[in-house]
């Protein structure tokens, strides 16, 4: 199975609470708060996003963190990238950290690379905004699943509640 890790799936989530008010800066504790996210986890997601220029960090008492620019502007891929690096699903396709020994000798070597393209071209077709589009900002005082569950109770139909 193709997965992204959870520090990836952190980084999407933290950074759509961010773009619910792009002009505002928000705290890393106020980001941990309002997405159920672990504090360490959430610095450790800022520190990275920042280093990626996704991010400004800004310093002093109001500190915190804003977009790096607009939510429309800023692609999964950019964020995957900020995290994991260069998206490579094999070794041999180009960008890959990893390197593969039977690269010579492979007949599906070219192949990867036309399907690596084709996943990295639909996730730079993918805002920020977009992911963001259906999500409600979350209360400062619920964590994830409890906003799950009421997502799924305001997507159902009217009339179930009826009797």
């Amino acid at each position: 199975m193709f997965r992204l890790n959870r520090l990836t799936d952190y980084a999407v989530v933290v950074m759509a609470q961010m773009s619910f008010s792009e002009a505002r800066t928000n705290s890393a504790a106020h980001l941990a708060e309002a997405t159920g996210i672990p504090l360490p986890t959430v610095a450790k997601l800022m520190n990275a996003l920042a280093r990626s220029d996704l991010v400004v960090s800004h310093r002093g008492a109001g500190g915190g963190y804003s977009l790096a620019r607009p939510a429309h502007s800023i692609t999964v891929a950019d964020i995957i990238q900020a995290i994991e690096g260069p998206i490579s699903i094999a070794a041999c396709v180009e960008g890959s950290v990893d390197h593969c020994e039977s690269e010579k000798l492979c007949p599906m070597r070219g192949n990867w690379q036309r399907v690596n393209d084709a996943i990295r071209e639909a996730l730079h077709g993918v805002s920020l905004s977009e992911m963001s589009m259906f999500e409600l900002p979350l209360p400062a005082t619920q964590g994830l699943g409890q906003v799950a569950e009421q997502s799924a109770m305001a997507a159902a139909p009217a009339t179930m509640n009826r009797r």
